[in-house]
């Protein structure tokens, strides 16, 4: 796969990702960063992604083989339901999109503030995903941002009993004495590096014997949405063989005759 993706395309294409997990594979997603009138694209509001259209002078071609790239570079992969292949993200995906969540989120409300609006819905933030969440907390204390307290205040209200007791605590270390600082309504640039697939050694259930998974092959089952070979190359070939009704005969007894 010859293309490499700027961090920047990264950050879209998993952005866009975010909106169909669980309900698409790389066909929708292609389709949203296209720019795509689709009828399901429509029918599912994916249009309005903030993302929508990011890739529209390209071809669907050209975004799919950018979407086959984020899977094989460990940032999305396949999980079927039923028969249907649906992505997901990796560990590594997910820490990327959490982090660009978060500063979305932060960036609304500075645009509340500039509004001159304190007395927010908040319930919108009620049953995220509880990662996100926390790291939502820890970045506006991380960050000593004091000005959030009323979307705090408002937000532990509604909150379960652990979210709550986590807002309360960010609250008070914003209103002690180091919760004022230079850092105050900074945004931090999302940084990550790109993993690089090594070839593996895995061992045969079939006869035993170590084998090479090539990182080419890596990127085929990952696209696949297959899990890594159990057998190595030759007992692969001859299951296959086994399955046609042809019994291959063992390479010992190919040597003997």
């Amino acid at each position: 796969m010859g293309i490499q993706l700027t961090n920047e395309e990264i950050l879209a294409i998993l952005r866009a990702t975010d909106e169909i997990i669980g309900l698409g594979g790389r066909t929708l997603l292609a389709k949203i960063l296209k720019g795509s009138r689709d009828k399901k694209v429509l029918e599912l509001g994916l249009d309005h992604c903030p993302i929508y259209g990011y890739f529209r002078a390209q071809t669907l071609e050209q975004i799919m083989e950018k979407v086959d790239w984020m899977i094989h570079h460990d940032f999305l992969e396949i999980q079927f339901s039923g028969k249907l292949p649906m992505l997901v993200f990796t560990e590594q995906g997910w820490t990327i999109e959490r982090s660009q969540i978060v500063e979305e989120l932060l960036k609304e409300w500075d645009a509340w503030l500039r509004k001159g609006v304190t007395d927010a819905d908040m319930s919108y933030l009620k049953e995220r995903n509880r990662g996100m969440i926390l790291e939502l907390l820890e970045t506006v204390k991380r960050k000593r941002a004091s000005r959030y307290v009323p979307f705090l205040e408002q937000w532990e209200k509604i909150e379960v009993k652990k979210v709550r007791e986590a807002i309360r605590e960010t609250i008070a270390a914003l209103r002690s004495e180091d919760g004022l600082s230079s850092l105050d309504g900074q945004h931090e640039q999302t940084e990550f590096t790109i993993s690089r697939l090594e070839p593996e050694l895995l061992k045969c259930r079939e006869c035993g014997d170590r084998f090479r998974f090539e990182v080419e092959e890596q990127k085929f089952y990952k696209s696949k949405g297959f899990a890594p070979p159990k057998r190595c190359p030759k007992c692969r070939e001859k299951k296959w063989f086994r399955k046609m009704g042809i019994e291959l005969p063992d390479d010992d007894m190919e040597e003997e005759s």
